[in-house]
């Protein structure tokens, strides 16, 4: 979730609270708990500075203002009505929510709250005030009747707040994740598997497996691209290739090898078991789409062909002679004039 993401949550929650505000002081009007009335107004205000706060993205202190006087607010709710009415359970619901501020301050690098210190000072807000009424007993009689009703809505608001935060917390470490396994897994320039993800899945393939393919593809006269049109448009060549790869070998697993090689492992197609003329016609169509592609770079046409070298499994070949057994048919095509598939 980006700045704006977070500007808009905030305000919807601090919107609620405002309201929920506003509800509770016309229940102790009714109540007559007069210093609770009174105590609503302060109250009040403080979430109407938080619109200005959140407007000009002052949200860490916007954040430890709202921890602050909500505990306070809730603890006093306790004191003076006891903890029938379930305002102390307000508590529970705010911990989760500190440190997913604190999360989300880290990944916006924003000062952040320090979520121990306030959780420390929320359940020590909540022992005193359900320890006082249980002692003491509350400053204002409950009605057990209204109790009842305000127990059971405090309740759902609080569970509220913990399943919706917590989801979001799940949601946002899940993105982590995979954002991290893509780092791991993914060549960063072409968005495809990289070489590390390729060995994996080529190790995987079982001895006894028949008509399964790699593919060694690699970009004729790279280097003369890089020299002649400059670095920028031999990225843009080998993203355009990576996006043609996609497209034409869908079937396949694709990576990037390394520089301006690609390799790719083919298993079958459409469901149909792969022959050496299916493979050959499959890898005809993949070099024929990159020779008819139009790859222009700063109002310059370049041309842009590929060789393709192919090697089937043979039972209990190694990963290592299984590739370079490609790379030698790779080597057959460049020494044949480029632009073929040889297998």
């Amino acid at each position: 979730m980006d700045i704006a993401g977070i500007k808009r949550l905030t305000y919807m929650v601090n919107t609620a609270i405002l309201i929920m505000v506003f509800g509770l002081m016309g229940f102790f009007m009714v109540a007559k708990a007069g210093f609770l009335v009174y105590f609503s107004i302060p109250t009040a205000l403080v979430y109407i500075l938080g619109y200005i706060l959140i407007s000009r993205e002052k949200l860490f202190g916007y954040v430890v203002m709202v921890y602050v006087w909500l505990t306070i607010y809730m603890s006093i709710c306790t004191v003076c009505l006891g903890y029938d009415y379930g305002f102390h359970l307000y508590g529970m619901s705010m911990i989760p929510i500190i440190f997913y501020t604190e999360y989300m301050a880290y990944k916006l690098n924003k000062k952040t709250i320090r979520g121990i210190r306030l959780s420390i000072f929320i359940v020590g807000c909540y022992l005193v005030s359900t320890l006082s009424p249980s002692i003491f007993g509350p400053i204002y009689a409950p009605n057990m009747a209204i109790a009842r009703v305000f127990w059971v809505v405090n309740s759902i608001i609080v569970f509220s707040f913990l399943i919706f935060y917590t989801r979001v917390l799940i949601k946002a470490t899940i993105n982590s994740e995979e954002t991290l396994k893509d780092m791991a897994l993914k060549d960063n320039l072409t968005k495809l598997y990289n070489r590390h993800y390729m060995m994996t899945k080529l190790e995987e393939v079982e001895d006894g497996l028949q008509n399964i393919y790699v593919s060694m593809v690699d970009i004729d006269k790279f280097k003369n691209i890089n020299d002649v049109y400059g670095h920028n448009a031999g990225d843009m060549v080998l993203k355009k290739i990576a996006g043609i790869m996609e497209n034409v070998c869908d079937k396949s697993i694709i990576s990037r090898w390394g520089g301006e090689e690609f390799l790719l492992l083919s298993r079958a197609l459409s469901g149909e078991r792969l022959t050496d003329k299916k493979m050959f016609e499959y890898m005809e169509t993949l070099r024929k789409a990159v020779e008819a592609a139009d790859f222009t770079y700063e109002d310059q046409q370049i041309r842009v062909t590929v060789t393709i070298g192919v090697a089937v499994r043979q039972n209990g070949t190694k990963v290592e002679k299984w590739v370079d057994d490609a790379d030698e048919k790779l080597y057959i095509g460049k020494n044949s004039g480029r632009n073929r598939v040889e297998m």
